[in-house]
């Protein structure tokens, strides 16, 4: 199956429609009256779909075991055509459209099964996605101008030419896959003054300044006390969403200082400096985080 361990779980929904088509009159009224020999056709064909978007990992290979907390089944029937609307939610890393299809096709199988007695010339068509909402395309952000970064590594080792930099590269890597332009990239040694004289400078040239490396609890770790005193607004939901991402990947990340705030229109992120805590640290907050700069300008929280 596809890697989903590195998305977040947001809520998702999707909406499928599957038609079905009788050839006689009698047969939807045989299903309005409750008159089918084999039982109450829109009850039982809708028993049916529950349990089979529960089970829809079981019949199609590379869809993941998902909790499925919410379904609906709606009929809409127009003359001859009998149209199955087949509602699925889930709070998860992935989405459930294959599921509402799934089930919205048995659905109509189920109908299929127990009018064909009565109806020889019964068609099911048209099984299709209405709607989905809650992933990744739910929550773009579109600017008019391209972001831009700096991004800095804080480590006396890399400076010194000792170890050779990974962390900031999976940052600039990352960035780059979210349409973000890094403008300045630098390897400096971990002091305040150094810390503050890069984050004073360059959160006048870009919207934002990431910092990895030097979150942690050394003697040498500074990172989070050079940039308190400048950041104008503190975003801990930020820093929450990022340790918490890391928590449930490894039992350290609680141990991280991890900082994020505002500086004018510029966001500044201090993310530790291994390279997974930098991977799953921007995994754990982009491409959502750019929202912000929508934030800054005085739109509200629905603006895309």
């Amino acid at each position: 199956m596809v890697d989903i361990t590195h998305k977040i779980s947001t809520l998702r929904s999707a909406t499928a429609m599957a038609t079905v088509k009788v050839s006689l009159s009698e047969t939807i009224e045989a299903i309005a009256k409750n008159l089918v020999p084999k039982g109450n056709v829109l009850e039982m064909a809708k028993t049916a779909g529950l349990f089979a978007v529960k089970n829809t990992h079981l019949s199609i290979p590379d869809c993941h075991p998902l909790p499925i907390e919410y379904t609906a089944v709606a009929y809409e029937i127009k003359d001859l055509t009998i149209d199955i609307l087949f509602t699925v939610k889930t709070v998860y890393k992935t989405g459930v459209e294959v599921e509402a299809m799934h089930g919205a096709s048995i659905v109509a199988l189920t109908m299929y099964d127990m009018l064909k007695p009565i109806d020889k010339n019964i068609e099911i068509s048209t099984i299709k996605l209405v709607e989905k909402k809650g992933g990744k395309s739910s929550y773009k952000n579109k600017f008019r101008d391209a972001l831009t970064a700096a991004v800095f590594v804080c480590s006396d080792s890399i400076f010194a030419g000792d170890k050779e930099d990974r962390s900031g590269k999976v940052v600039v890597e990352k960035l780059e896959s979210y349409g973000v332009e890094t403008t300045h990239y630098e390897i400096i040694p971990d002091e305040v003054d150094f810390i503050q004289d890069r984050t004073k400078k360059y959160v006048q040239e870009n919207q934002l300044v990431i910092f990895t490396g030097g979150t942690g609890l050394s003697p040498r770790d500074v990172t989070p006390e050079a940039l308190e005193p400048l950041l104008e607004n503190r975003i801990p939901g930020i820093e929450e969403a990022i340790r918490n991402y890391g928590q449930d990947r490894m039992p350290y990340a609680m141990l991280s200082r991890s900082v994020a705030g505002t500086i004018g229109d510029s966001l500044v992120l201090a993310l530790p400096g291994s390279v997974n805590g930098a991977r799953e640290s921007m995994d754990a907050v982009f491409p959502h985080v750019l929202h912000v700069f929508h934030i800054l300008k005085g739109s509200n929280h629905d603006t895309k």
